[in-house]
């Protein structure tokens, strides 16, 4: 059996301290990677939001739902399964970038899914998201997986976080 030790926090938490290349994948340790979230970054909404935006404009949904996923964490609870869907529709496109397309459409759709009651109309537009929208659009790039490309698709939600 091989011994493997785990990056952890300094609270015993599970970290993955590893290098990765542009669409997520772990590389060898000794490898030199893409830049990183950085584990302790804690933005509030609006800066996550306008963070997830710029990286998807440069094609880096893995790393925006890097961002996503630091509020998510870090955010008030009310809005964990929003920041939680909006990562996962990240995750989704990350897919489609690796050529996943059966991968991608199962997190679109569980995505949507987590988002879509703060997409109703007595919900406003957190953050000056328009979420109805962006739940459409994931369900439908999620029936179109088989077709899209992923820029397509990127730009696409990106317009409705935008």
């Amino acid at each position: 059996m091989t011994d493997v030790t785990r990056d952890r926090d300094a609270e015993g938490r599970p970290r993955n301290a590893r290098p990765r290349d542009e669409y997520g994948r772990p590389l060898p340790r000794d490898a030199e990677g893409v830049p990183r979230v950085p584990d302790d970054y804690a933005p509030d909404g609006a800066e996550a939001v306008a963070e997830a935006v710029r990286l998807l404009a440069e094609e880096r949904p893995f790393h925006a739902h890097e961002v996503l996923e630091a509020r998510w964490k870090h955010g008030p609870p009310e809005e964990r399964d929003l920041w939680q869907g909006l990562a996962q529709i990240c995750v989704g496109l990350t897919h489609l970038q690796r050529g996943n397309r059966r991968g991608a459409a199962v997190l679109l759709t569980r995505g949507a899914t987590r988002v879509t009651p703060y997409g109703r109309p007595q919900a406003g537009k957190p953050y000056g998201m328009d979420l109805a929208r962006t739940v459409r659009r994931a369900q439908d790039l999620a029936a179109e997986a088989d077709e899209v490309t992923p820029s397509v698709a990127i730009t696409r939600i990106r317009e409705t976080l935008a």
